[in-house]
C-alpha cells in the first residue's frame, strides 16, 4: 500500500476513536465508529486476494447493520427524551444500543462474522481490529454500564466464555484462535460490567496489551497456522519461548499478566453473592484453557531434540523493540495489577 494512503488510514483510525472517546452526544459517537470502520477497510483489502475481499465486505455489513441500530435507537432516544446525551437512556433503547454495540464488538451470539474476518485478513490487520477497533465500542459500553440490563449482560458474558473456549478447541489457524480468544475475553469483561466498570476497564487494558504481544510475536515469525508455529524454534528460541508464556498468560495461569484480571473477577462475583455464577464461568473457562495448552504443547513437542532436520531454517528472526516492550508487559504486570487498579 502507499505509505501516503496507509499514513491517512492510520490516522482516520485514530480520529475515530479519539472523537468516539471525546463525545457525550449519541450522533457523534455515531460518527466516530462510522470513520473507524470506513477506515480499516482499505487495509483488510491492501493484498486483493478474495479472501480478503469476503472478510472486508462480511465486515462492512455487520458493522453497517450495528451502526445503523445504533442510529435509529438514539435516535428514538432523542425524540422520547428530548436528549443526545450518552448518559441519558429511555428503558428500550438500553437494551438495542447495548446489542449493537456487543454485536460491534463481536460477542456472542452475535459472533459469527469475527472469526472468519480475522482469518480472511492480514496479521497487522488483524492486530487493529482485535484491539484499536474495540476500543471504541467498549468505551461507549462502559458509559451506559449502569443502564444496561444486568440478565444480558450476565447471559452474554457467559456465552462468549463458552463459545470462546469451544470455537478455538479445533482450529489449526493461529488467527482463529486468536478471534475466539478475543470473543472469550470479552465475556469475561461483560460479565462483570454492571457490577464494577473499573474492573472492566482493567480487564480490556490487559487484554488488548496481551493479544498485542502475541500479534506481535506471530508477525515476527510470520506464522498463520499451528504448523508453521511448530518449526520456528530454529529461526527465534526466545520468541517462541515467550509465545509460549503469553498463551499461558491468555490462559490466566498464576504469576503470568492474564491471572490478575481473572482472579479479581471470581474475586467481585463472591462478593456479590453470585457463587454460582462464579463457579459457572471458572468451569466455562476451562475450556479456552485446554486450547491455548493444546499450543503450548504443540511448541514444547517441537523443542530440541525433536525437530526434524527438514524443518531447520538457516535464518533468524529479528525483533523489534515494541515486540519485547509488549511482551514484557504481557507477562510481567502482575505484581503491579494494585498500582494499576488504584490509578484507573
Amino acid at each position: 500500500m502507499n505509505p501516503t494512503a496507509l499514513m491517512i488510514m492510520l490516522l482516520s483510525l485514530a480520529i475515530g476513536t479519539t472523537m468516539t472517546l471525546m463525545s457525550h452526544h449519541w450522533l457523534l459517537a455515531w460518527i466516530g465508529l462510522e470513520i473507524n470502520t470506513l477506515a480499516i477497510i482499505p487495509l483488510m483489502t491492501k493484498t486483493p486476494h478474495p479472501r480478503a475481499i469476503e472478510a472486508a465486505t462480511k465486515y462492512f455489513l455487520t458493522q453497517a447493520s450495528a451502526s445503523a441500530l445504533i442510529l435509529f435507537s438514539a435516535t428514538m432516544n432523542a425524540w422520547k427524551t428530548g436528549e443526545w446525551s450518552i448518559t441519558l437512556l429511555s428503558d428500550p433503547y438500553t437494551i438495542t444500543l447495548s446489542m449493537a454495540l456487543m454485536m460491534k464488538l463481536g460477542l456472542a451470539p452475535l459472533h459469527f462474522w469475527l472469526p472468519e474476518v480475522i482469518q480472511g485478513i492480514p496479521l497487522s490487520t488483524g492486530l487493529i481490529l482485535s484491539t484499536w477497533q474495540k476500543i471504541a465500542p467498549m468505551t461507549l459500553l462502559l458509559q451506559i454500564s449502569h443502564l444496561t440490563d444486568l440478565k444480558l449482560l450476565i447471559t452474554m458474558g457467559l456465552t462468549s466464555i463458552l463459545i470462546g473456549g469451544w470455537g478455538g478447541i479445533n482450529q489449526t489457524q493461529l488467527r482463529k484462535v486468536m478471534a475466539f480468544s478475543s470473543i472469550g475475553h470479552l465475556g469475561w469483561m461483560v460479565l462483570i460490567l454492571k457490577f464494577n466498570p473499573q474492573l472492566t476497564l482493567f480487564n480490556f487494558l490487559l487484554y488488548i496489551t496481551m493479544t498485542a504481544a502475541m500479534f506481535f510475536s506471530l508477525m515476527s515469525i510470520s506464522s498463520t497456522k499451528i504448523s508453521e508455529i511448530s518449526s520456528s524454534w530454529p529461526k527465534s528460541p526466545i520468541l517462541v519461548t515467550t509465545m509460549m508464556l503469553i498463551l499461558l498468560s491468555l490462559a490466566g495461569l498464576p504469576p503470568l499478566t492474564g491471572f490478575s484480571p481473572k482472579l479479581l473477577i471470581i474475586l467481585e462475583l463472591a462478593k456479590q453473592n453470585t457463587l454460582l455464577l462464579a463457579s459457572v464461568t471458572m468451569l466455562a473457562s476451562l475450556l479456552a484453557l485446554f486450547f491455548y495448552l493444546r499450543l503450548t504443547y504443540v511448541m514444547i513437542l517441537t523443542l530440541p531434540p525433536h525437530i526434524p532436520p527438514s524443518s531447520t531454517h538457516w535464518r533468524t528472526t529479528k525483533n523489534s523493540p515494541l515486540t519485547a516492550t509488549m511482551t514484557t508487559l504481557a507477562l510481567l504486570i502482575f505484581p503491579l495489577s494494585p498500582t494499576f487498579l488504584l490509578i484507573i
